[in-house]
C-alpha cells in the first residue's frame, strides 16, 4: 500500500517521510491534509474545483451520511463518488465524535452504542459490524473502525476499559470487513487510543498491530487537549506502529502542529477548522492568519497572499474581500474557503517537496520563524 517516494538520502537523517498511498481512485502523495466535506459538501463550493489546489483526497462523516441522505440510497445511486462528482479518494471517519459529543444521549455497551439522531430524535444502535456495512454502502476508499474516545479528563481505569473495548470492536470490524470486501478495494484503518498514558498508548498500538489493518490513526487525547499532550500521544504510539503503513493524526490543523508531527513520521491530517474559520473572518497566510475584517485593509490593494493561486488572491484585493465581508455577501465566504483550502494544500505540497529534497528541517524552521511573528 505504501511506496517510498524517491528519497535523495536513503539514510534518513531526519524523521519526516515521503510516500505514495495506492488507493482505488488515485495514488495519493503523503504527507497530506484532508479537507472535511461533512455531508459531501462544503458550503457554496464544488468539490472538483479544489483539484486546482493539489487536493487529492477528502474526508466525509459516516454518521451524517448515514442519516442524510442515507447510505442505502447512496448505494442505490452508484455510491458516493458519482453522487458528489468526485473521482479521487474519500475517507469516512469513525463515529468517535458522535459517541464522544453526544454523551448525554448515548449509552455504550460491549455489543453496541445507542444514541438519538440529532435530526429526528430516532434511536440509533451501532455495532462494529453495522458501521462496516454503512461504510461499504458508501464505497469509500478508506474506512475507519468504530471506537470510543474518552472525555477530557478521564481516570486511567476508565481509559483502560475504553481502550480494551475499542480493541475488541476493532477486531469485530476487521473480521466483518473481510467478509464483505473480498477484493480489498476499501482500506480499513484502526485507531490508537490511550489518552495521556504512555503505557496505554503502547498497549493499544501493540494490540491493534496484531491485526492486519491497512493503516493506523492516532486520536490525540480528546477535543481541545493541550498541544503538548497531543505530541506525547504521538511519541508514545509511533514506536509501536508498522513503519510501512500509513499513520493518520486525527483532528489536527494548525501549521505548527502539522509541521511538528510530520517530523514525528505522521502522514495524514484532517480538520474542519480551516473551512469553518474561512466562513467567519480568518484567512491563513505564511505571515500567520489574517483578520480580514480589520479596518487596516479598507484601502489595501494587495491580495490576501501574493503567492496564492486561489481566486481570492489572483482576482481580488484585500480591500475588496474586506468589503464583501463587511457587506455580508456570500461571495466572501466562497473566496475565503477556496483560499484556506489552497493555503493548506500548498503547505502540504511544499512539505513534500522539502522532504524529497532533503531540506525539511530547514523548511520547518524557516516557516515557523516567519509564521510566528504575528
Amino acid at each position: 500500500m505504501l511506496k517510498l517516494k524517491n528519497p535523495k538520502n536513503n539514510d534518513w537523517n531526519w524523521k519526516a517521510r515521503r510516500w505514495e498511498i495506492s488507493l482505488e481512485h488515485w495514488i495519493v502523495q503523503t504527507p497530506f491534509f484532508m479537507t472535511v466535506w461533512t455531508i459531501w459538501t462544503i458550503k457554496w463550493i464544488e468539490a472538483d474545483k479544489i483539484k486546482d489546489f493539489w487536493a487529492e483526497i477528502i474526508l466525509s462523516n459516516t454518521y451524517h451520511l448515514h442519516l442524510q441522505p442515507w447510505d442505502e440510497l447512496i448505494k442505490e445511486l452508484w455510491w458516493l463518488h458519482k453522487f458528489m462528482n468526485w473521482d479521487r479518494p474519500i475517507l469516512t471517519d469513525s463515529w468517535w465524535f458522535q459517541v464522544f459529543s453526544l454523551w448525554k444521549i448515548r449509552k455504550i455497551t460491549e455489543k453496541w452504542v445507542d444514541f438519538r439522531s440529532h435530526i429526528s430524535g430516532e434511536k440509533i444502535s451501532l455495532t462494529p459490524e453495522s458501521v462496516m456495512e454503512i461504510e461499504h454502502n458508501l464505497w469509500v476508499d478508506i474506512a475507519m473502525v468504530l471506537d470510543e474516545c474518552p472525555p477530557f479528563p478521564a481516570e486511567k481505569k476508565y481509559v483502560l476499559q475504553s481502550l480494551e473495548r475499542t480493541t475488541r470492536w476493532a477486531k469485530r470490524c476487521i473480521e466483518h470487513h473481510k467478509k464483505i470486501w473480498s477484493n480489498k478495494f476499501q482500506k480499513l484503518f484502526a485507531i490508537v487510543q490511550g489518552w495521556v498514558y504512555a503505557d496505554l498508548r503502547e498497549m493499544s498500538a501493540k494490540q491493534l498491530t496484531e491485526m492486519d489493518f491497512d493503516g493506523f490513526a492516532i486520536w490525540g487525547v480528546s477535543v481541545w487537549e493541550p498541544t503538548i499532550e497531543m505530541y506525547r500521544a504521538v511519541d508514545n504510539a509511533i514506536p509501536f506502529l508498522p513503519e510501512k503503513k500509513p499513520r493518520y493524526l486525527m483532528w489536527v490543523w494548525t501549521p505548527e502542529n502539522i509541521l511538528e508531527t510530520v517530523w514525528k513520521w505522521i502522514d495524514m491530517f484532517d480538520c474542519v477548522m480551516p473551512t469553518r474559520e474561512a466562513r467567519h473572518w480568518r484567512v491563513y497566510t505564511k505571515d500567520w492568519y489574517t483578520n480580514i475584517k480589520a479596518s487596516k485593509y479598507k484601502k489595501d490593494l494587495w491580495p490576501i497572499d501574493e503567492w496564492c493561486i486561489c481566486p481570492a488572491c489572483t482576482k481580488y484585493s484585500r480591500a475588496y474581500v474586506r468589503h464583501l465581508f463587511a457587506s455580508w455577501e456570500a461571495l466572501w465566504q466562497i473566496l475565503a474557503t477556496y483560499h484556506n483550502i489552497a493555503f493548506y494544500q500548498n503547505l502540504m505540497k511544499e512539505i513534500r517537496e522539502a522532504i524529497e529534497e532533503n531540506r525539511f528541517l530547514e523548511y520547518k524552521e524557516n516557516f515557523l520563524k516567519r509564521y510566528s511573528k504575528k
